[in-house]
């Protein structure tokens, strides 16, 4: 299985968008600090996944994710979950 995943910083409110085969094991690799472009806005939180038994299907759909169209698609599915944490609009 693999998964497209989006993450949240706790301490910054940045966001990060990545594909992987083993969630758990990513998910600590970030927060370790153990990825270059994400240890500095540590630790992350999972707000949202999705899971494809295609690798290619993955990759090809965290390339969307991270678009122009990804990114509205993202705040619309995610609305409640913005509107309650004071974010109305989110850049990936």
């Amino acid at each position: 299985m693999f998964y497209v995943y989006l993450l949240e910083s706790k301490k910054g409110k940045k966001f990060y968008t990545g594909c992987t085969n083993n969630l758990s094991r990513r998910v600590k690799e970030h927060n370790l600090g153990l990825n270059k472009s994400t240890k500095p806005h540590k630790p992350y939180k999972i707000i949202y996944y999705e899971a494809y038994i295609n690798k290619d299907d993955a990759f090809a759909r965290e390339k969307i994710l991270k678009s122009q169209w990804g990114r509205k698609y993202i705040n619309r599915v995610l609305i409640k979950y913005f509107v309650s944490s004071g974010r109305t609009n989110v850049s990936i």
